[in-house]
């Protein structure tokens, strides 16, 4: 078996806790059962996570940003913090009583590791699976990076309602629907156009409507005045467009929507952004160049109010695509990043657990791993980071016959794909290899089964013709006294020496008050947590033991979601 790698973003939780403890138990049941047994400890580097609590850490205790020092030393400062805890983990993880082989440890950025990623890659790439491609991605705006789809959260709304945005001072309003009125070029008629993002408006190119709406067809191939560009825009017909939404016609930002870029494509029609990576208007937006997307937003309104063609607003159900690191709201953007073509090996995948030679269990996430499968894009794989694995990309000037390195890294979730085999030697096919290559389970959390299980499968399909591992077990969620998963980058977290030593309920308050101070969790999680505290433990905690620890941890389904074990 392989833990799965705690990253090197703090220390272990109850949740991690829980993964041990179930591993723990398999892998001393089998060695009593005469089996030989390797349980293989490592740490994984976790990209975007910790470059993302360093810059934190350092603007809070240190006043500065990895601007301020340079690549450099911002990845010296990530160096010296990855030593620290991982020396604090394995301490964690001694004393849960984990019968660990460390003669075989692993860190998903060391030097042998990134032999293997880059093996992986040259594979991939002599394959055509690999590919540089100008495409919409999703942009986080607060990292200033692309993420994949599968790291984008929904957060499904079905009214006006007020959230806040990294960035903004005051809340922003989402669920609401703008009806803006665009009149027919040589006619009395007007088309009225339901939009949801009128800070948009600058790079409309067009409005479509669906062929078989007979409300529109007779204005299909004429042409509307935009009042705000002060030009005239085609009126089209796409199959794609849904004409039960808002009025049923729409207007077509090409750069900014994944509906409106393909029917943009479907059509010709050109494809220039209004916002740009820091989500601000670009100079398309005339006037309104520089603003923020979101205040520019409720400016627009107004003027489009100013001029008479805001016909109204109303409530509108919608989803809010949200960065599940910064929480921050997503932004589409046109980029050219690399690929990986997944569609033949999603198949490959999909198949292994349809023809029985892989068992998930519970096998009610059977249903889950057939439909995210046989949806699955390409992956992005491409980060705009410094910390991670460079991409073994480079580019050649012609004029002047330079050699220039890609500067972006790889998606830390690439890297770990590749463990089961990687940590057995592979590309070599040494002994370890041979012996234990695949290996018999990989037990995790179910949150990860397509972040992690779904690609290490098809990556290890792929690469060396044979699935990683025989079975999934997938465990329930730890959670906190609000019902929310416990999360290292959230920071509400129980962590298991609390409980198998002891703990004053000053020493909690201790604890959440010095990650505040280092800027790891923010000043809204650090009163919440408070307040649990308070509540949960208004004694501290009691020395239990880690015997006592693990038998509370598995004395509940695992494979259901855990609420909160220590009342």
């Amino acid at each position: 078996m392989l833990l799965s790698p705690p990253n090197i973003t703090g220390t272990l939780h109850l949740g991690h806790a829980l993964t041990v403890t179930i591993q723990d138990i398999l892998a001393r049941w089998y060695r009593m059962k005469g089996h030989s047994v390797i349980w293989i400890p490592g740490f994984d580097h976790a990209g975007i996570a910790t470059q993302m609590m360093i810059e934190k850490y350092l603007f809070k205790v240190k006043g500065i940003s990895k601007s301020d020092v340079g690549k450099e030393q911002f990845l010296s400062f990530i160096w010296q913090w990855k030593n620290k805890k991982q020396n604090n983990i394995k301490s964690q993880l001694e004393a849960l009583g984990a019968s660990l082989d460390w003669s075989k440890e692993y860190f998903t950025m060391s030097k042998d590791h990134n032999v293997a990623v880059i093996k992986a890659l040259v594979i991939l790439n002599n394959r055509n699976l690999l590919y540089r491609e100008k495409d919409l991605i999703n942009w986080s705006l607060t990292l200033r990076s692309t993420i994949s789809d599968i790291e984008v959260e929904r957060l499904y709304i079905t009214k006006k309602t007020q959230l806040q945005v990294p960035g903004y001072k005051k809340m922003i309003t989402f669920g609401e629907i703008a009806y803006i009125a665009y009149p027919v070029k040589d006619s009395k008629h007007e088309i009225v156009v339901a939009a949801i993002r009128p800070e948009t408006l600058f790079r409309d190119v067009a409005i479509a409507v669906h062929p078989d709406d007979e409300r529109y067809t007779k204005y299909i191939g004429h042409q509307v005045w935009h009042t705000l560009r002060e030009t005239y825009i085609p009126i089209i017909s796409d199959p794609l467009v849904d004409r039960q939404y808002g009025t049923g016609a729409v207007k077509i930002t090409s750069a900014h929507d994944p509906l409106d870029y393909q029917i943009a494509m479907n059509h010709q029609l050109e494809i220039i952004k209004v916002i740009d990576e820091y989500g601000n208007i670009t100079g398309i937006g005339k006037h309104f160049k520089g603003l923020p997307r979101f205040i520019a937003r409720e400016k627009v309104l107004n003027e489009l109010s100013n001029k008479g063609i805001l016909k109204g607003i109303s409530d509108h159900e919608m989803y809010v695509p949200l960065c599940s690191r910064s929480h921050d709201v997503i932004e589409y953007l046109l980029k050219e990043q690399w690929f990986i073509k997944c569609e033949s090996m999603a198949q490959k995948a999909l198949q292994a657990v349809e023809q029985g030679h892989l068992k998930i269990i519970p096998n009610t996430y059977e249903k889950s791993w057939y439909d995210y499968l046989n949806n699955n894009r390409d992956w992005c794989i491409s980060r705009q980071m410094w910390w991670g694995h460079s991409i073994p990309a480079y580019y050649v000037t012609v004029e002047d016959v330079k050699l220039y390195k890609d500067q972006d890294v790889l998606d830390t979730w690439f890297s770990s794909a590749i463990l089961p085999f990687a940590v057995m030697g592979w590309p070599k096919r040494t002994e370890d290899f041979k012996r234990y290559y695949p290996l018999t389970l990989m037990e995790t959390g179910s949150d990860i089964l397509f972040f992690w299980v779904a690609r290490m499968v098809m990556l290890g399909l792929e690469l060396t013709n044979c699935i990683p591992f025989n079975e999934v077990l997938l465990h329930g969620l730890v959670c906190d006294a609000y019902g929310k998963k416990m999360s290292k980058t959230t920071g509400n977290i129980l962590p298991p020496e609390n409980i198998i030593n002891d703990i004053t309920l000053n020493d909690l308050i201790a604890q959440m008050k010095e990650s505040y101070n280092t800027g790891l969790i923010s000043e809204s999680v650090l009163k919440r947590m408070l307040s649990a505290n308070n509540k949960q433990f208004p004694n501290g905690i009691p020395e239990h033991g880690a015997d006592a620890l693990r038998m509370i941890l598995c004395s509940h389904n695992i494979k259901n979601d855990l609420s909160s074990l220590i009342l």
